[in-house]
């Protein structure tokens, strides 16, 4: 079992920034690839960033040059930097741990979830 408690989401007017933090417990939190994901109202859920278990990262087209995923192994934490946000990424952010070591974009490829955190950013 795994434990994931995302923080860090927030109101930000468009242009800010907003650090999100996912803590994980359990399992050895090194030995897998992490992800953030995120879901606006009515829509899927959809991919996000994520980074392999070596520090391979990858990311949506949507994000790519704004945000930046990054992991410290030693506090079993992942962090999402999201730079230059716009109202467009206003959403619930979640942190998902996959089954295995690689990178993976889609929510099939993930095992344990955390509950959210809401990133509103304003016009």
């Amino acid at each position: 079992q795994a434990q994931l408690v995302e923080s860090g989401g927030g109101l930000v007017q468009a242009g800010g920034s907003l650090r999100l933090s996912c803590a994980a417990s359990g399992r050895p939190f090194s030995a897998y690839a992490m992800g953030w994901f995120r879901q606006a109202p009515g829509m899927q859920r959809e991919f996000v960033a994520a980074i392999s278990r070596n520090g391979d990262s990858e990311y949506a087209n949507s994000v790519k040059g704004r945000f930046s995923i990054s992991r410290d192994n030693a506090k079993n934490t992942v962090y999402l930097q999201m730079n230059s946000l716009k109202p467009e990424d206003t959403a619930v952010y979640y942190c998902a741990r996959a089954f295995g070591l690689r990178v993976a974009t889609s929510t099939d490829d993930y095992q344990y979830w955390g509950q959210g955190t809401q990133v509103t950013v304003s016009s």
